[in-house]
């Protein structure tokens, strides 16, 4: 089975990769621009976009849309995270976050496939908190600030194999890997 994955992002495209080597799916990159449609919800933003790139590529594209929703800034960034992060950085982000004692947080993934011009859509969550300093070397992004809830490790310091198991990436993809394969599509 293969899917192609509309991403510039290397290590988005290993760690999709990962989640879904054990539904026997490869991953292969869609190099094609991404729509950005401005929305505050991840999965409308998902959606959206792979309607556009499978009306231009066809069956079996994927996009991805993530936001990180800081409870003390409002559910900022948000589906702007990634911006945010280019823009201001972790730094920032923690510059932001100075003095409040409320650091909790949400990741939200939201993954669209698109197969007959119908759209699915798979959404992962994992609640957790903001470190008060970046920690780790592993991941990518804001995992080295991030801490899922029930752990005091960030997820760059858990490391590949059990952020790839727990993230918001993770629970979204698996869902879409058990889809893919219960539906027997690529047979």
């Amino acid at each position: 089975m293969r899917i192609r994955l509309a991403t510039n992002n290397p290590y988005k495209l290993a760690e999709v990769s990962h989640i879904l080597a054990p539904f026997c799916i490869e991953v292969e990159r869609l190099d094609a621009e991404k729509v950005e449609i401005q929305h505050d919800d991840v999965v409308v933003i998902a959606r959206k976009a792979a309607e556009f790139l499978c009306s231009r590529y066809g069956d079996f594209v994927v996009v991805d849309d993530t936001g990180l929703y800081i409870e003390a800034l409002g559910g900022f960034p948000g589906p702007y995270a990634e911006y945010v992060y280019r823009t201001i950085g972790l730094k920032g982000v923690l510059k932001l976050l100075e003095g409040a004692a409320d650091r909790r947080a949400t990741f939200k993934c939201a993954a669209a496939i698109c197969i007959g011009g119908r759209v699915e859509v798979f959404v992962g969550e994992v609640r957790g908190y903001i470190a008060h300093e970046p920690r780790g070397r592993g991941g990518f992004g804001y995992d080295p600030i991030f801490i899922p809830e029930g752990m005091t490790a960030t997820y760059a310091e858990l490391g590949e194999e059990v952020k790839n198991k727990i993230s918001h990436r993770a629970k979204a993809f698996s869902q879409l890997g058990a889809w893919l394969t219960n539906r027997n599509l690529f047979k």
